[in-house]
């Protein structure tokens, strides 16, 4: 299983939002077929096909914020991304 596949699961799983990293985060919305701009701390994510933008910024620690990846995981399980890892 590749470190993308671990953070993929981490994510699904929804029993640790609080300690996903925010760089894993912003890697696994890349591999998903996310474009990401960068204005300040705001990493903004698109995807064609997905109708909502999704706006992270890191929180202290170098973690992403949990509601933030629990937003990341209703898109992924929403669109059914993640399949396509690449």
């Amino acid at each position: 299983m590749s470190g993308v596949e671990k953070i993929l699961e981490g994510v699904l799983r929804g029993t640790s939002d609080q300690n996903i990293a925010f760089a894993s985060l912003c890697l696994l919305l890349r591999r998903v077929g996310f474009e990401e701009r960068v204005k300040g701390s705001h990493h903004i994510f698109t995807c064609e096909g997905v109708e909502e933008i999704i706006n992270v910024q890191p929180q202290g620690g170098g973690k992403a914020k949990p509601y933030q990846v629990k937003q990341v995981r209703n898109l992924i399980l929403r669109y059914k991304l993640g399949g396509n890892i690449r």
